[in-house]
């Protein structure tokens, strides 16, 4: 099961992700981000401190818009990841591929330094 809020908080859009990101729950996650680009958002923020699992599925999501963040000029951060998520990613290569940082306030900092 997922559950996803948004919010903003100044100029960053953050997308908050509980629970598990698998096959069926991925496109929730997807719907999430696209609507925050459809809605112009430049700078998202993903918390997934509350992330417990995520499969290939759930990964694809985040490897499919990484084109698209380069091409607006998007600034796209996730923070909070545990260690087996993180590992996930590490495995994969996507830590190298996405901007992953331990903290909101690394987030927002890190973003805020590139405004």
């Amino acid at each position: 099961m997922i559950n996803i809020t948004k919010e903003s908080e100044h100029d960053i859009f953050i997308i908050k992700v509980e629970g598990d990101v698998d096959a069926s729950s991925s496109i929730h996650l997807d719907k999430a981000i696209r609507d925050a680009i459809e809605k112009g958002q430049k700078n998202i923020v993903i918390d997934c401190t509350g992330l417990q699992y995520i499969s290939s599925a759930g990964l694809g999501v985040f490897m499919s818009y990484i084109q698209d963040f380069e091409d607006s000029g998007s600034k796209f951060v996730l923070f909070g990841l545990n260690a087996k998520v993180a590992n996930v990613f590490e495995i994969l290569g996507l830590d190298q591929l996405l901007t992953i940082v331990e903290t909101k306030g690394q987030a927002k900092s890190l973003i805020n330094d590139e405004i």
